[in-house]
């Protein structure tokens, strides 16, 4: 094929966001040609589109085709179903199309408006789980607009998606603000990219490098920046990873929190939201830990702040896709021939698409309550080990035959299953679809306490420079505290 050749392009889907892309491409010549849509509404079938014809159905027309090597198939059906896109993409495999993109789902497309930026390469975060809630982007944003918005942890996996789906919120600007300079070089040159194709409004983008454990700078970049709204999503997440630097993930985690809210309060941010987790139920880890005790320090920063201001907690469980789990491990594990390495055979998640938990906290931002916590609904658990074995048939492979499943064992930190709320939480039901708030039914919790038990082992105090950076001292401080979190007789001292 001539390097310089053009693909064909065949849509799948002949509604708003199939005429959108193919009216694009159609207007910038050089992207290539759009030669049919495919759709299986009766009512379509046969029509044409701008001189484009429609065939279809779908499942028998894709098999007739008379294809060339270059051509190309785009998904353009934001709101289809798992299972349709499951059906979609093996069709099409079947079919013989190499390169196969797709729109991001609806949680990601403001009503009316899609564009050819937007498409990507498929992958199995997008056939697995659950299919996504319909949000209803516009609405959910708008009480944004105007705004300046921080999102902290912007290069992260959903800081990067909150930033994306900020971008049609009509903001005054957005800082992207995070300590990794090229996580965020990425977002901001993603973004750049996303406005050059359209997509959103002429919100002034503000990449920011800071780190939170730094009090004084925090409270200085606070106030220079004049934000309106914060989502804090900025922590170190990796469970293995922070049971062996517990030190590093409370210092990050808690007291970066703590210096983050404290400096909101004092700058009059107007809305604080925390992304917190279900590891934060009952933390067997470290990380669990660390964010049990940053979802304390929101909710206490609300009675210290001034009136109009709110401070809230959005937890949710795990999202496919996110840096560091396990779905993009599958994924290595099976381009490398295997074997996929799952912890244990009955072991259990709550999963759902980064685009949908970013979609409903940027919603709960705007209705929710400050003071309050507030527990995305996440479904029924999925069977991590079902989970390994899509992966691989998602890859053209089959489970044991072509690629073998291994069990490995629960790593320090982990549990068969997570709980979303503990038993001292109570699930009361909003006007919100998917969005529940967490009443809690225990006593108070003595977070002045945690914290100054904590300090001296994160930050150098001249009254105890024995405890500083004591892994020891840390995690009998924690479990002291939060009781659940595992004891370990081999801890090191440093």
């Amino acid at each position: 094929m001539n390097q310089l050749e053009a693909p064909r392009i065949y849509i799948v889907g002949a509604g708003f966001a199939g005429r959108s892309i193919a009216e694009e491409i159609r207007a910038k010549g050089v992207l290539g040609t759009v030669v049919a849509f495919l759709d299986d509404e009766p009512g379509k079938i046969g029509s044409k589109i701008h001189g484009v014809p429609v065939l279809g159905p779908i499942s028998d027309v894709v098999r007739l085709l008379s294809r060339t090597p270059a051509d190309e198939a785009i998904i353009a059906i934001p709101s289809a179903s798992r299972e349709r896109l499951r059906e979609l993409y093996f069709l099409l495999k079947q079919a013989g199309f190499a390169k196969i993109r797709i729109l991001p789902d609806i949680a990601q497309i403001v009503e009316g408006m899609a564009h050819l930026v937007q498409t990507r390469d498929i992958d199995p975060q997008d056939l697995l789980g659950r299919s996504p809630v319909a949000v209803g982007l516009k609405k959910s944003l708008a009480w944004l607009r105007g705004k300046r918005v921080i999102v902290t942890g912007a290069g992260g996996s959903i800081g990067s998606e909150l930033s994306r789906q900020l971008l049609s919120a009509g903001v005054e600007r957005l800082y992207l603000l995070g300590h990794g300079e090229n996580s965020i070089y990425q977002i901001d040159r993603e973004l750049r990219i996303l406005q050059a194709g359209g997509v959103g409004e002429s919100t002034a983008i503000v990449p920011v490098i800071g780190e939170l454990k730094d009090r004084d700078y925090v409270s200085f970049i606070l106030k220079r920046l004049r934000a309106n709204v914060i989502f804090h999503t900025a922590a170190y997440k990796h469970v293995p990873m922070m049971e062996a630097n517990t030190v590093a993930a409370i210092e990050n985690n808690v007291f970066g929190t703590l210096n983050l809210a404290e400096a909101a309060i004092k700058a009059g941010v107007q809305r604080f939201v925390l992304v917190s987790t279900d590891k934060a139920v009952n933390p067997l880890c470290v990380y669990g830990a660390s964010k049990l005790l940053s979802e304390r320090i929101v909710l206490d920063a609300q009675a210290k702040a001034a009136e109009g201001q709110d401070f809230m907690t959005v937890r949710f469980g795990n999202v496919l896709g996110s840096r560091g789990s396990i779905l993009p491990l599958f994924m290595r594990q099976v381009a490398q021939g295997g074997p996929v390495t799952v912890t244990d055979p009955a072991a259990t998640r709550y999963f759902m698409t980064i685009p949908e938990a970013c979609s409903l906290v940027l919603k709960t931002g705007g209705v929710g309550q400050g003071g309050q916590s507030y527990l995305l609904d996440m479904g029924e658990p999925i069977l991590i080990r079902e989970l390994a074995e899509q992966v691989i048939r998602f890859s053209g492979l089959e489970p044991y035959k072509d690629i073998d499943i291994q069990y490995i064992g629960l790593r320090p930190g982990e549990r068969l299953e997570e709980s979303l709320k503990s038993d001292e939480e109570e699930l009361v039901a909003t006007a919100y679809a998917k969005i529940n708030r967490l009443e809690r039914l225990g006593g108070a919790f003595p977070l002045a306490e945690a914290l100054a038990t904590l300090k001296p082992i994160c930050i150098p105090d001249g009254a105890a420079p024995e405890a500083y950076r004591n892994r020891r001292a840390l995690r009998a401080a924690l479990r002291r505290f939060i009781p659940s979190v595992e004891d370990y007789s081999d801890e090191p001292e440093y």
